[in-house]
């Protein structure tokens, strides 16, 4: 297992940041400027994101003595090549893996400036990010939901990166009319079943996301289920982050802090552990009322269980919902097919929308915010273990209990200057207890 330090981790990450003018006259590399640079990942974002702050001076050659503003000049959408690694052990690890990471200006402003320099903030996303925002999908679509997040990606936001996109179990037929290509991936990730990670009527909901390797489609049980998803490091809060990690972990924790999310009011009113739908079909007149409670023995939790409650407090159902079912809309096929299918429900409601609801806000109930070594092969949607010190009165070499454990990156920020490199992350989970071991994936 290789180690990282947090001395070592202040070794420049920063290799190369060649930002292009749009008309191709002018490049340069940006690497000896650069004053920060925070390169970010969020299983609740459409695209990657980098803030480069660098100072504009007019001193290169490359410019013909102008400053970048003058030169290029700065519109928005200049392509930025970047170039960062570092070396973990004996092999060299680089953001984006083999294939160089292209980002593209998607907005500027300067922060300080005088009559010798300017101090420039670049906003980096991806070309896919970019181009939603200036097109949107039409069209009908038939089949799987993972399918269709599939065409939408590769065929109306034209991306070439990789797609890990789990398959779903259940279909959804629609129109979309003029609808940005990210609104509608989100639209049907609400609506998605997995058909190796959930159980229809049980559990439902995925997340869209992009990181450095790619774009990520991935139910909610699926990253928190080790089956299917392997811890990938393990680190350790024991306040002495410039010493050797204790054997089995990777790094120490330099930074920690715990959040409690869970409010019972707000939680209760999301339906967070228990709710009711009520359906209503016009064709048959016939409506449905259907309770879910969470049961954290039919869906995959990266603790040991969900919250309990007091039973003195009526939980019921704390939430409901209403919906019209569009029986017989969308049905695919030829006239007979169609025929056939018409007394189908196009999509089943109340097997899928209320247990989403209570997935999404399971999903946020623990939170922990800690700050490591810099270390380029982590990423938004991974699965990493937790451990801190029991409070104790006097000195204790035992873990806590409760808020140690398995955890999923929520949001992963990279912080890079030419002398530190450092990695923060917000790690949550949806249960409590502590489950899983520091050295090998349970």
């Amino acid at each position: 297992m290789a180690q990282i330090s947090a001395r070592s981790s202040a070794e420049s990450a920063l290799k190369s940041v060649v930002i292009k003018s749009n008309d191709g006259k002018y490049s340069i590399d940006l690497v000896s400027s650069i004053t920060e640079l925070c390169y970010y990942e969020s299983i609740m974002m459409d695209s990657v994101s980098v803030d480069v702050k660098f100072v504009d001076t007019g001193s290169s050659k490359d410019l013909d003595g102008k400053t970048i503003k003058e030169a290029f000049p700065l519109t928005g959408t200049e392509s930025v090549n970047l170039k960062l690694s570092q070396k973990i052990g004996d092999k060299e690890v680089s953001l984006g893996g083999d294939k160089e990471m292209i980002l593209y200006v998607n907005d500027f402003s300067p922060i300080v400036e005088d009559t010798r320099k300017s101090l420039i903030n670049l906003d980096l996303r991806s070309k896919e990010y970019i181009r939603g925002q200036h097109m949107s999908v039409s069209g009908t679509f038939y089949g799987l939901i993972s399918d269709n997040v599939e065409k939408v990606l590769k065929d109306d936001l034209k991306t070439e990166k990789e797609l890990d996109i789990e398959p779903t179990i259940n279909t959804r037929n629609f129109t979309a009319y003029h609808k940005k290509p990210f609104y509608l991936l989100n639209w049907l990730s609400k609506q998605s079943v997995s058909s190796e990670n959930q159980k229809k009527g049980e559990s439902a909901g995925y997340f869209l996301y992009e990181t450095s390797e790619g774009y990520k489609y991935k139910s909610i049980d699926g990253l928190f289920g080790q089956d299917d998803q392997k811890q990938k490091k393990s680190y350790i809060y024991n306040n002495t982050p410039d010493t050797k990690a204790p054997s089995g972990y990777d790094a120490n924790i330099i930074n920690f802090s715990e959040s409690n999310l869970i409010n019972v009011q707000k939680k209760a009113k999301m339906g967070t552990y228990s709710n009711r739908i009520v359906t209503f079909d016009p064709f048959t007149t016939f409506y449905q009322v259907k309770t879910n409670k969470a049961n954290d023995e039919n869906i995959k939790i990266s603790g040991k269980k969900l919250p309990e409650f007091n039973p003195e407090f009526d939980m019921d159902h704390t939430r409901t919902s209403y919906f019209v079912l569009d029986t017989g809309s969308f049905p695919e096929g030829n006239l007979k097919q169609q025929l056939e299918k018409s007394g189908d429900e196009n999509f089943e409601y109340g097997e899928i929308v209320n247990q989403a609801f209570m997935r999404y806000n399971q999903f946020f109930s623990s939170q922990i915010s800690i700050t490591i070594p810099g270390d380029f092969e982590l990423h938004a949607g991974e699965l990493i273990f937790v451990d801190a010190p029991q409070l104790n009165i006097e000195k204790s070499d035992e873990v806590d209990r409760q808020s140690g454990g398995l955890y999923i990156i929520s949001d992963l920020c990279h912080y890079i200057t030419p002398k530190e490199f450092r990695t923060e992350l917000t790690l949550v989970r949806d249960s409590f207890g502590r489950k899983g071991n520091h050295t090998t994936s349970i």
